[in-house]
């Protein structure tokens, strides 16, 4: 054997060998590791969208939890008023019953007043007669003295 033909044969099928690779090796290779890295690119780039979508959507949700949070001290606020509102109106509805129940007792208090002063009189009369009567050691006619009595009950 000849180092030369061995030499010769090895390069020739070393030639053949790098020709059936570029051939029909290398393409689909090539084309696996093409697509491997299109597919990391997308990923990334989705990732990357992702994240400003995150960023986006958490800043949406802030701003709504703002604007939730305002919303819901503004109608605290409103709901605090209408409470002052309506225990201001209670208050003055109630200082109005109690001022017509007051000035009622009153009013109940003068009739009362004024039916003593008659029911007084009418007995002071009838005293006053039993008193001149038992003076006079006599009846005295009511009936007859009618304008009388009706003048002392008055003066009384």
């Amino acid at each position: 054997m000849n180092l030369n033909a061995t030499l010769a044969a090895q390069f020739v099928v070393f030639f053949i060998l790098a020709m059936f690779t570029m051939k029909f090796v290398w393409p689909p290779l090539m084309k696996a590791l093409d697509d491997r890295a299109q597919k990391i690119a997308d990923g990334l780039a989705a990732a990357d969208r992702g994240k400003a979508e995150m960023a986006a959507a958490e800043k949406r949700v802030q701003a709504e939890l703002s604007g939730a949070r305002d919303e819901g001290q503004k109608r605290i606020g409103e709901a605090e008023k209408r409470a002052a509102s309506i225990i201001d109106d209670a208050k003055k509805t109630a200082g109005e019953e109690a001022a017509r129940i007051v000035a009622a007792a009153h009013d109940d208090a003068q009739q009362q007043v004024t039916r003593a002063r008659e029911e007084l009189r009418g007995q002071v009369a009838t005293l006053a007669v039993k008193g001149a009567e038992q003076i006079l050691k006599r009846e005295v006619n009511a009936a007859a003295h009618a304008d009388l009595l009706a003048q002392l009950q008055t003066e009384l």
